[in-house]
């Protein structure tokens, strides 16, 4: 992963904490630690020591235990008593389940979106799509993560239904771990702007039902890769995969991976 996006992607995550809420030492350490989980800096099954987390954030161990705890509340954090902690490996069986809830959430903020998007509100969407493109061109995979986290929230700002991304943030954590791992396939990331910009149309047409077929396909489409994803990464996963079944929506039909 390129160290610069790495940097960014990190940075960016380190601002919404902040704007979330006043930051003790605690909180702090917690938002860290979550997004080098959630950026894989920390893989799954990795081993997790309190002495040297202390150390590296220069806290004593206190907030570095209440930060595990939260995590492990969470699902991000495994905590073995009297043998150790760790990152949790990505449970397969929960991504269908996770990704039909964040299709719902996503469903209501897009269908906003297209009612009430002014040429202003457009023009942010399309400035993000460009970038997108140019993280493309630079196969930075680690920035383009966070550019399209930052299309879906635009989407939900739009719609004027922040606090249903919030919601969405809280759905999809195993969903971004595995959807990082998905970004070096061949043609992944041209398929996610071009997914965009189908949403993007929709909105900009003013069709609700459009942009909620677009964006249901987009997201729908990333059950698609689950088998292969976890074929390849085999120590970062648990569970068994069971593909949903086929139904006549969008939800299981794309043909293409999605994110």
């Amino acid at each position: 992963m390129a160290q610069g996006g790495t940097r960014a992607r990190m940075a960016g995550r380190a601002q919404l904490w902040r704007a979330a809420r006043p930051m003790g030492v605690s909180e702090g350490v917690y938002g860290r630690i979550k997004a080098r989980i959630l950026d894989l800096d920390l893989a799954p099954g990795a081993a997790l020591s309190e002495p040297d987390l202390a150390l590296q954030y220069g806290v004593s161990r206190t907030p570095i235990r209440e930060a595990l705890i939260r995590l492990a509340d969470e699902g991000l954090v495994l905590i073995i008593p009297k043998s150790g902690t760790m990152v949790s490996r990505i449970p397969v069986h929960l991504l269908p389940e996770a990704i039909l809830v964040r299709q719902a959430l996503e469903d209501v903020t897009v269908r906003h979106a297209a009612a009430r998007a002014t040429r202003s509100d457009l023009l942010r969407l399309e400035a993000s799509i460009l970038s997108q493109e140019e993280l493309v061109a630079a196969a930075d995979f680690d920035s383009f993560h966070l550019a399209d986290e930052e299309f879906h929230a635009l989407i939900a700002g739009i719609a004027g239904l922040p606090g249903i991304w919030t919601l969405v943030e809280r759905a999809k954590m195993h969903i971004d771990r595995y959807r990082r791992l998905t970004l070096p396939q061949a043609g992944r990331m041209e398929r996610v702007v071009r997914e965009h910009r189908a949403v993007l149309e929709a909105i900009a047409h003013g069709d609700p039902d459009a942009a909620a077929r677009a964006m249901a396909a987009h997201v729908s489409g990333l059950v698609i890769s689950i088998e292969a994803v976890r074929d390849a990464n085999p120590d970062f996963f648990e569970g068994e995969f069971d593909r949903p079944a086929q139904t006549g929506g969008g939800t299981h039909r794309a043909a293409e991976g999605g994110r």
